[in-house]
């Protein structure tokens, strides 16, 4: 009978598990102690020990602190280095541009806001943006790793061309090609409302739920939808784009695609589009400088006064015929009403939005209004950012 020899362990590769579960998770959790790696872990305090050791070696880690209140010697508290890298976030809108800088364990150091000019070239624009905070930051631009670029924007998932982005159409094309040669970084641009609901699943109310969707009442309605940790883009990145879905009594689109152009009065843009929130709102007596304005003062008096609770009911329903819609294909657990509509309606619209949609499809989700307070979509962009250059400098990805 033919004797099987045993295979040989693979140490290198065992230690590689052990260094990517550390960084892992005190890039998640934050400084730990080796006892709380160990624990957290499941590796020996010995192993622990030693991966730590290791990782401190390799300038991955350093030593943020101590941990007292035991009843022997202070605890080193372990942490990220963050002199590992860094990373750019910017979020382009037609009236402005907003961009942060942070290191690779999500501390923001710069931040700069700017007014958005679309006739300008992109590539000078951001290649602008990036100089200054890293001048801020006092870094030099070759030690960012990653920039995460956000657009009102249909971006093919395949190719990452813009293929559609309103009002801004010298953001279209292969852009994203020619800001990698300028700046000479890895680039990644996506969908706003796309990267507000990676900041719902890790910060907001949807860290807890299997499925949601997250819908967005801006310039002009979009949404997105996550099932498990997986982002539903659709086969050329226009899954969510609300603004283009037809709803009775409204005219539809022309269907322009490829001239980047979209009727602001047409399909259900026509319904929850700022435009039409703000116009809604004055025929019920309530005017505001901005839609999330108009929504705020009727959230705040809907128990006082018949006008604001009027104004929410129907714009809550205007608001479930999209969600409805949605609702009945992917039937959620959770829908988020996102941006700074989402945000000023809180419980008084979503509670609202609720009820709309159970009285329109068999679907029940709970509705609820984002707890993000300040930016998600910039906060979603840092999310990808900071995961992407941790992989690169981590583990060579």
């Amino acid at each position: 009978m033919e004797h099987i020899k045993a295979q040989p362990g693979r140490p290198r590769l065992l230690r590689e598990l052990n260094d990517r579960a550390a960084l892992k998770l005190l890039g998640s959790s934050g400084a730990m102690t080796r006892a709380q790696v160990s624990e957290m872990t499941g590796l020996s305090k010995v192993t622990a020990s030693n991966v730590l050791s290791r990782l401190e070696d390799r300038g991955f880690l350093i030593k943020v602190g101590v941990q007292e209140g035991g009843r022997g010697p202070s605890a080193a508290l372990y942490g990220l280095n963050p002199s590992c890298g860094y990373v750019v976030g910017i979020v382009v809108y037609l009236d402005a541009t907003t961009a942060v800088l942070a290191d690779i364990s999500g501390d923001v150091l710069a931040e700069t806001a700017v007014a958005t000019d679309p006739t300008v070239d992109p590539t000078r624009t951001i290649q602008s943006i990036v100089t200054y905070l890293t001048k801020a930051a006092r870094i030099d631009v070759a030690q960012v790793q990653v920039c995460v670029i956000s657009l009102p924007a249909v971006i093919d998932p395949t190719t990452s061309h813009i293929r559609f982005c309103y009002d801004m159409p010298a953001w279209r094309g292969d852009v994203n090609e020619l800001l990698r040669q300028k700046l000479r970084m890895p680039i990644t641009i996506d969908n706003d409302v796309n990267l507000a609901a990676i900041a719902e699943r890790a910060l907001g109310t949807a860290s807890d739920v299997r499925s949601f969707i997250l819908v967005w009442i801006g310039r002009g309605p979009g949404s997105a939808a996550m099932v498990g940790d997986q982002l539903l883009r659709g086969t050329v990145g226009a899954a969510g784009e609300l603004g283009w879905m037809p709803v009775p009594g409204a005219p539809l689109s022309d269907g322009e695609f490829d001239r980047n152009r979209h009727e602001v009065g047409a399909a259900f843009q026509s319904l929850v589009g700022w435009r039409a929130v703000q116009k809604l709102a004055a025929e019920h007596g309530i005017v505001a400088e901005s839609a999330a304005g108009a929504v705020a003062v009727a959230a705040g008096t809907a128990a006082a006064t018949a006008a604001g609770a009027a104004f929410l009911d129907e714009l809550a329903q205007r608001i479930a015929l999209g969600v409805t819609s949605i609702c009945t294909v992917l039937d959620p657990e959770l829908v988020v009403l996102g941006s700074d509509v989402g945000t000023a309606g809180g419980d008084e619209l979503a509670g609202r939005v609720q009820t709309a949609v159970a009285g329109m499809c068999l679907a029940r989700p709970r509705v609820e209004a984002s707890r993000i307070p300040h930016n998600p979509v910039v906060r979603g962009a840092l999310l990808v950012a900071v995961e992407q250059a941790r992989e690169q400098v981590f583990f060579g990805g």
